[in-house]
């Protein structure tokens, strides 16, 4: 029934009020029911023009069970003897292409569909006025369709390190670039002309997003944020009376301009902020700033004191010369809009708080009088919030376009405030940065504008730009849509990961940073725990995310104060660390009990609530316990063993020219070259579809190395000769760069890596090119079991193919048993050959490539597969490790013969 809204003039505002209120909830439940319709049109195929279709997946990982142990010996049979030198053959099938099984791109059931039809309900429901850009020409959905079409299938969380460039975009860059053209803005031409109205255009572009006036600041073109900052270290007028100050949650990058500080005989010092609240002031004064300060840094007159081992301080540095008049002094203090590390938000009052009362919050460092500038890395906190600069004038701001955009990458901008640029000194010259020089006289005369005197030879013009079209993407969002876009994701993922425990009431999951508050921005930084409390390394996480379509970064991301603070991190656990061989970028996650690292995820623009639910989705499956739950092998008949293990057997290496040592995973298409070996003749036969003739490698007597060399490889020591020169250019041609060919010629002792970094486990055998063990057993039952798992996996309504025992590269194979038996072997007996067993093999992703048509792929499975029920502490096992015990030092045992049919006795 229709009623009047207009009974009396009493009842006026009450009913504006009910009918704004009717309003917005009409706009909310819109909103859901939009949400629930994308989830029906999913589930039942339905797909509109212009709508976006996504598919949900969820992934089941569970332990693997306990297996019953062994009362009596059992006998096995030795299947086979495949050799590691040569690649995985395809597994043969009616299918012309194998149908592999990505997590990514499961089909969910209609189960999961309600369920996440459910939880974003609920989550626009509270966010749906921020999320989705709402008012926007494009929603999220459609942004999603149209744009990001390679999305799919995919979750990227990894924005901090690099956002995502638009489809759009591109196509808009391709268009500009092939429809105008574009000539050296040094030169007079009108296409450089045209090109030098377009820089300056953009260099506009730049002030306007920091809400910057082209009279108060100039923008210099630069190759990166980090180029920026390095030059701002190389032109910063320092003395030996200046003070560079740092906030420990900078970048490297950041942090890296000590060096031209302590160059120049300045102090250094590294603070910790901390915001505080005096509630005695009105609510608008009420916020101050704390300041811890570490230890001073100098270098020129300085003396090392060590310090008692009882705190976290290793060492002390002691300034020792008396402090003096820096009255005159320029200083530098430089904060992160935003910490790259944990997300955490900086209050950019700290601008006018270093500038304008500098002598009161830093009273205590010596070098409090003088000039102070502030620099602001906002590398990471311009794709949010950028710092408006007509509020907080910070002298320097350093920024990368990728950060923002996408594209270009190599490319990025220092802004400077003008009464700055008069003070900053340069040095080298170069073309475009003066006006005359004379080329046989020490005379040089610089151009007057900051932008020419700084921006060294040719800017790259074409990335320059190319901006303008990023620009004009996120001007038609508005960064303050993107920001609360980004904001209600990052807040939901943070208050969800906060809430995960497992069933014994632990928490699954430590967030650094701070909890869910609007002075986080788009970075969750965390760390995950068992049940038992036990940490889960970081490298386990992001193998395990990989599988699933999902893509992170894990480490210390260049922000070694952030990390050693929120891990609790002492300076000698970190030099501890540092001397056990942990280093940036390895998989040392784990050191003596404690994470060195962390697992980060950051959200960008695009970025969905799927992208977020998928996510949480993951590490619950994986991570949260719930209540309920090389290549081909040439097959030998028989095959001699040495001391090293198998006759031949991974005694061969390539190494670039440059040092490295080129493996499988880094360069798959070594999987291409086969292998025999006669052992009759003692000669190797090698052969690759880049090169023409077979390759003959004499074994033994007219192998003659050119040089012998030492090296270090797996933890293990080696001597090593070198080939000659017509095979080191047939093994370049076969993977199409410069190699040599290196034979191992012995091997002396396993180096001691102390404090849990990675070492072989067979450290009382001499071993050749291996990662741990001189043998790697397989299991013909296991190996079965697997394929049936994979064979349950349907894709586009057609099973997995099976994979073959040499897609695990082992060098002995068994039949017989039941699955999984040779995981509670300790020792097994092959002839007059003993063993003993190592515990079981970790598997990477190498096992995961395959061939088709001649090229190397790559896919999620078998690695997947064994991730849901092979996984234990971190480590997806398959097979196991052996060593050969020697009886005595009997020189019999280095040349006994293994043959295929032979019994395998197991303890």
């Amino acid at each position: 029934m229709k009623r009047s809204l207009m009974k009396n003039e009493d009842d006026t505002e009450s009913q504006k009020k009910d009918l704004k209120n009717k309003e917005k909830n009409q706009k909310r439940n819109k909103a859901i029911s939009v949400a629930r319709e994308m989830s029906i049109k999913v589930q039942h195929g339905k797909k509109d023009p212009g709508e976006t279709v996504v598919s949900y997946r969820q992934t089941s990982l569970v332990q693997r069970p306990d297996h019953r142990r062994r009362s009596e010996e059992q006998k096995f049979h030795l299947s086979s003897l495949p050799s590691p030198l040569t690649p995985t053959p395809v597994c043969s099938s009616s299918s012309s292409s194998p149908f592999w099984d990505s997590p990514s791109n499961s089909i969910s059931t209609n189960n999961e569909h309600k369920m996440m039809s459910s939880d974003k309900e609920r989550f626009l429901a509270e966010f749906g006025d921020d999320y989705g850009y709402p008012k926007g020409p494009k929603s999220i959905d459609q942004i999603r369709y149209t744009e990001f079409k390679r999305l799919n299938g995919t979750v990227y969380l990894d924005h901090a390190g690099a956002t995502l460039y638009s489809e759009l975009q591109m196509e808009a860059v391709f268009r500009d670039l092939t429809s105008n053209l574009y000539g050296n803005p040094h030169s007079r031409s009108d296409s450089s002309m045209a090109t030098a109205n377009i820089v300056r255009e953009c260099r506009q572009k730049v002030l306007d997003y920091f809400n910057a006036s082209a009279k108060e600041y100039k923008c210099i073109f630069t190759s990166g944020a980090t180029a920026a900052l390095k030059l701002v270290g190389e032109t910063f007028p320092w003395s030996s009376q200046s003070c560079f100050t740092y906030t420990m949650d900078n970048h490297n990058s950041v942090i890296g301009l000590r060096e031209y500080a302590l160059n120049h005989d300045a102090s250094v010092s590294a603070i910790e902020l901390e915001e505080t609240v005096d509630h005695t002031l009105p609510s608008k004064n009420r916020p101050s700033i704390k300041i811890s300060q570490h230890p001073l840094l100098g270098r020129k007159g300085t003396k090392l004191r060590e310090k008692d081992f009882t705190g976290n301080c290793f060492v002390n540095w002691i300034i020792a010369y008396p402090f003096r008049n820096a009255g005159k002094a320029f200083h530098l203090f430089a904060f992160p809009s935003e910490c790259n590390f944990s997300g955490a938000k900086f209050s950019l009052d700290l601008v006018r708080t270093v500038k304008e009362q500098s002598e009161g919050n830093f009273g205590d460092l010596p070098f409090r009088k003088g000039r102070w500038f502030v620099l602001i890395d906002a590398a990471k906190g311009c794709t949010t919030d950028p710092p408006d600069l007509s509020k907080f004038p910070a002298d320097f701001v350093v920024m990368s376009f990728y950060k923002l955009f996408g594209y270009p990458t190599g490319l990025g901008a220092l802004l400077v405030r003008s009464e700055a640029t008069k003070l900053m000194k340069k040095t080298y010259f170069s073309g475009g940065t003066v006006e005359a020089s004379i080329a046989d006289m020490d005379y040089v005369k610089y151009r007057d504008t900051a932008e020419e005197l700084f921006e060294d030879g040719t800017a790259s013009f074409l990335s320059i730009v190319s901006i303008r079209h990023g620009f004009n993407l996120l001007n038609t969002l508005t960064v303050s849509a993107v920001s609360r876009h980004i904001a209600s994701l990052a807040t939901y993922l943070r208050r969800t990961l906060l809430g995960l425990k497992h069933d014994t009431g632990a928490r699954a999951c430590v967030l650094y940073g701070g909890n869910v508050s609007s002075k986080m921005g788009s970075i969750i930084s965390f760390n995950l725990k068992r049940s038992d409390g036990s940490w889960i390394g970081y490298h386990e996480v992001e193998k395990l995310a990989s599988l699933s379509g999902i893509q992170l970064r894990t480490g210390c991301f260049c922000n070694p104060g952030a990390c050693a603070r929120y891990l609790g991190l002492s300076h000698l656990e970190l030099l501890s660390n540092i001397e056990a061989g942990h280093v940036c970028w390895d998989d040392n996650d784990i050191i003596n009990g404690k994470p060195t690292g962390a697992v980060r995820v950051s959200f960008g623009y695009m970025s969905t609530f799927e992208d977020a639910k998928t996510f949480v989705d993951f590490i619950v499956n994986s991570f949260v316990s719930i209540p309920s739950l090389v290549r081909h092998g040439v097959c030998l008949e028989k095959c001699s063993r040495s001391v090293v293990g198998l006759l031949y057997d991974r005694e061969w290496l390539l190494k670039s020219h440059g040092g490295e040592i080129l493996t499988q995973k880094r360069v798959p298409d070594l999987s291409l070259i086969k292998t025999y070996i006669d052992l009759n003749s003692g000669v190797l036969m090698v052969e690759s579809p880049r090169c023409t003739g077979k390759l003959k490698i004499n074994l033994e007597s007219e192998y003659c190395p050119r040089r012998r060399e030492t090296m270090d490889l797996n933890a293990q020591r080696f001597d090593v000769d070198s080939c000659t020169e017509d095979i080191d250019r047939w093994f370049s041609k076969a993977i199409a760069q410069p190699c040599m060919l290196l034979r191992c010629s012995s091997s002396k002792y396993c180096l001691n890596n102390r404090g849990g970094a990675r070492v072989c486990r067979d450290v009382e055998s001499s071993l050749s090119f291996v990662n741990e063990a001189q043998f790697l057993l397989i299991s013909e039952a296991s190996l079965s079991d697997l394929n049936t798992r994979l064979c349950s996996k349907v894709k586009n309504g057609r099973a997995l193919l099976q994979v073959s025992a040499t897609r695990f590269r082992p060098n002995l194979v068994i039949s017989g048993g039941k699955p999984y038996d040779e995981d509670e072997w300790t020792r097994i007996r092959i002839g007059n050959n003993a063993f003993t067993s190592l515990g079981g093999c970790n598997r990477c992703q190498m096992i995961n490539f395959y061939h088709q048509g001649g090229q190397v792929l790559k896919s999620n499975e078998p690695l997947a597969t064994l991730a849901s029920y092979r996984r234990a502490k971190g480590r997806i096992l398959f097979g196991i490790l052996l060593r050969r015990d020697i009886s005595n030092g009997s020189s019999q045992e280095f040349q006994s013969w293994l043959h295929v049919g032979q019994q395998v006795h197991a303890d």
